[in-house]
């Protein structure tokens, strides 16, 4: 899409989203003027402006973006101004986290980073939450903050704040437009540092008077992104090390993949009957149903997995790295003379734990075009080994009974009815708690970012998460698994899904308490319950409230009919459906 903006001479002025094309003007003819004696000269033209604010939209623009999630405030109005109108869609939240949830889930679901836009002082407070989950995730991500005006900074102004001493600890790159010229350019250099080397979140904080002025709207062309790749002695050291092998395990995890590389790597996993397993909460990348998927590795994992990495004799991580919850709080495969190939583009390895035989500098995706080209022949001990894990990973993902109890509700029976409804490119997201892990164990996902999740335990990220799904890929089952503690964080943001018929189907798990706490209390001071019990609203009728299908369910019989309600009210309703399953407490997936 092209951008125009027309000219105090009428011309209209075409800003190309193509970096390659230079802006260019519609040819016109020049106005005349006459003067006093009936000749006609030609006037000058005055050069076409734009306000700094409506500029950056126009950077966006240009970069690709195709929604930003807001909290609106008088400190960037003028950006307001210029999405009234533009090609962006702009998703009005009810809180900064919510907002900020949105984004980091559209980084994890597209290579372009996210985009929240926020006010000042509060506003940047509340929007932390979302920079910390980008922040840890390695999510591509643009944050927006409104500022005072630069005339009143350093005078404790209102809802005056630091801002770079308030996120330069937390972001990739935190930079202020002080020079309304640089505009276009400060979004060029904060998507490139986005998505640079390991992704990551970038402040951008915009003084209320700095964005109005009136500037040359000449927009910078996007800055291309280094993807790495492997030479030849990087292929020469894998090979060998795979030929060396009778136990090699891939573990795929982060979120700067394609599913054509997702797709290039099964295919030659598979050729070669070597296993795969999944970084904590982003299964799909290999699919759930591949002779090579293994299961998840991360907090509350089944015990085979967790063995795999010790003993498997040549590990391969691609597009993440042994880190804290991989390794069991840095005590699972810290052996130095244990082979690890670690494969990222970060050449920094921030975050790894554990020993580094040898490091690719790559991304994912340029990676697997490589890995492909290495062909080795299949050994026996590699089916056998793959072989055993991946009977392993069925049992343990096989649905349990779909009929049900004659007890109270159960999430069990709950994923053994919702399951096979399931299309096959249904996604779920998750914010965190015990209650994710029946996702872990049961959800089929088939394709990269199918599971949505926020990995530094984030509370509150399941809604606006499944929310930004459902925008992104109107049509598809998206399924959010929330407990009831972190519901009420961001609940609220099911009036954001209404306002833009988001339709998710969010299941609230209701246990009364913070289950995930109450387990740590229980190991570490047992029998003495202190600080995480609840008492809960009715849910389902929040859910109406909001404009949604809301239905509470307390037995165990009556699930699969609530299934089926919440489903219709979906594709027949077109509205975001929420089941209330109220279930007992100390109930664990495993």
């Amino acid at each position: 899409m092209t951008s125009q903006v027309e000219t105090s001479s009428g011309a209209v002025a075409s800003l190309s989203p193509d970096p390659a094309l230079p802006a260019q003007t519609a040819p016109q003819t020049a106005p005349q003027t006459t003067t006093g004696t009936g000749s006609a000269s030609p006037r000058t033209a005055a050069p076409a402006t734009k306000s700094a604010g409506h500029v950056i939209v126009d950077a966006l623009v240009a970069h690709g973006v195709k929604r930003t999630h807001i909290v609106p405030g008088e400190s960037f109005l003028d950006v307001l101004d210029g999405l009234h109108g533009s090609d962006i869609e702009t998703i009005v939240c009810r809180h900064e986290g919510g907002a900020t949830y949105m984004a980091e889930a559209d980084g994890k679901m597209n290579q372009l980073p996210g985009v929240a836009m926020v006010t000042r002082g509060p506003g940047a407070a509340n929007a932390h939450v979302g920079l910390h989950t980008a922040w840890q995730d390695s999510t591509p991500m643009v944050l927006f903050v409104g500022l005072i005006p630069f005339a009143h900074r350093d005078r404790e102004a209102f809802q005056e704040f630091d801002i770079k001493a308030w996120f330069d600890t937390g972001a990739k790159r935190v930079m202020v437009l002080d020079h309304a010229e640089r505009a276009s350019e400060i979004v060029a250099e904060a998507f490139f540092a986005a998505m640079s080397g390991r992704p990551g979140p970038v402040v951008i904080g915009l003084p209320e008077d700095v964005i109005r002025k009136q500037i040359d709207p000449t927009p910078h062309p996007p800055i291309p992104v280094a993807t790495g790749g492997m030479t030849g002695t990087d292929s020469d050291a894998l090979s060998a090390a795979l030929a060396a092998s009778t136990k090699p395990l891939f573990v795929t995890g982060g979120n700067d993949w394609t599913q054509e590389g997702a797709d290039q790597l099964t295919e030659w996993l598979e050729k070669h009957h070597i296993p795969a397993a999944a970084e904590w909460r982003t299964e799909g990348t290999v699919p759930f149903d591949s002779p090579s998927y293994v299961g998840p590795i991360g907090y509350g994992r089944p015990r085979p997995t967790y063995d795999l990495l010790e003993e498997t004799d040549l590990l391969i991580f691609v597009g993440t790295v042994p880190g804290d919850v991989i390794t069991d709080g840095f005590l699972c495969r810290q052996d130095w003379n244990k082979k690890n190939f670690l494969v990222t583009i970060d050449p920094s390895l921030r975050g790894r734990s554990g020993p580094v035989s040898y490091q690719i500098v790559a991304k994912p995706d340029v990676f697997i075009r490589d890995l492909a080209k290495i062909q080795l022949p299949v050994k026996e001990e590699w089916k056998a080994w793959t072989g055993r894990m991946r009977a392993e990973q069925v049992a343990f993902a096989a649905l349990p009974p779909a009929t049900p109890s004659a007890g109270p509700a159960r999430m069990d029976t709950l994923m053994a009815n919702l399951v096979p409804t399931l299309p096959a490119d249904a996604m779920v997201t998750l914010g965190a708690g015990e209650h994710t892990n029946w996702a872990h164990r049961y959800f089929p996902t088939q394709r990269y970012a199918s599971m949505i999740s926020a990995r530094n335990g984030s509370m509150g990220y399941s809604v606006p998460s499944a929310i930004a799904a459902s925008l992104e890929y109107p049509g598809r089952r998206v399924v959010t698994i929330a407990g009831d503690g972190e519901f009420l964080m961001n609940g609220q943001e099911l009036a954001t899904a209404a306002q833009y018929g988001a339709t998710p189907l969010v299941i609230v798990m209701d246990n009364q308490e913070y289950g995930t706490i109450r387990t740590h209390q229980e190991r570490h001071y047992p029998e003495r319950v202190s600080g995480t019990q609840l008492k809960n609203p009715e849910f389902a009728l929040m859910a109406q409230a909001f404009g949604g299908f809301g239905i509470k369910v307390e037995r165990d019989a009556d699930i699969p009919a609530a299934i089926e309600a919440a489903l219709s009210a979906i594709d027949e309703e077109q509205r975001f459906a929420l089941i209330h399953l109220v279930v007992e407490q100390r109930v664990r997936a495993y």
